[in-house]
């Protein structure tokens, strides 16, 4: 018999083997059973930790936000528009390391409290700029909702961030919309340079926060 001990199972590394998996099959084809078969376990093991795929979302959500904590925290300093926006481009660099990153992030209840601390100082950086708690509460939600769908946006269109593969053919598109100029154009500005449109977009949002929600 193998003096080696098997790692015991528990919550944390179910999820860091499954985010690892993730970049290999994306989110649909990441089923318990599949992180079973990688863990050495029978599927069953996993639910004593996880009671369905979406718990299991759950937790991978919150280990991704584990991650982010320090650097987004550290991020919050500053003009609350270039906080703002180091917030969110923090966000989206790390949504991007994983395949289907922001579809697993989104919509889940995260198991700990790690998300509070940037969320604190994100929302402090806002207040001390003269926002009350509601409006520092609305741009903050609102800025965030916008990254978040970007990059399932941007995940879906491709390449996938992780391999580089596949991608929107642009030129295909635009003979399929020939009879349509303005929005076959559309197509190079909206799905070509995803980091420059990431900016512009945000830059919008924060100045439209500036003036909607500042005073208020």
């Amino acid at each position: 018999m193998s003096s080696e001990r098997r790692a015991p199972l528990d919550r944390r590394r179910v999820a860091d083997t499954a985010l690892r998996l993730l970049n290999e099959v994306g989110l649909d084809g990441l089923t318990l059973r599949v992180i079973a078969r990688e863990l050495d376990v029978k599927a069953p093991a996993l639910y004593w930790h996880f009671k369905d795929k979406q718990a299991l979302l759950d937790e991978m959500a919150t280990e991704m936000m584990r991650q982010m904590t320090a650097e987004l925290t550290a991020l919050s300093a500053g003009d609350w528009r270039e906080a703002l926006r180091l917030m969110m481009g923090g966000l989206r660099e790390h949504l991007l390391r994983y395949r289907d990153g922001a579809k697993v992030y989104a919509g889940t209840r995260f198991t700990d409290l790690s998300y509070a601390e940037p969320m604190e100082a994100g929302l402090r950086t806002l207040t001390d700029a003269g926002f009350t708690p509601p409006a520092a509460a609305r741009a903050w939600f609102t800025a965030y909702s916008y990254t978040i769908g970007y990059v399932i946006e941007e995940q879906a269109m491709g390449p996938d961030p992780a391999t580089g593969a596949d991608g929107y053919d642009l030129d295909a598109r635009g003979e399929r919309l020939a009879a349509q100029p303005l929005a076959a154009q559309a197509g190079y500005e909206m799905f070509r340079d995803h980091q420059a449109g990431f900016e512009a977009g945000l830059a919008a949002v924060v100045e439209g926060i500036a003036l909607t929600l500042r005073e208020r």
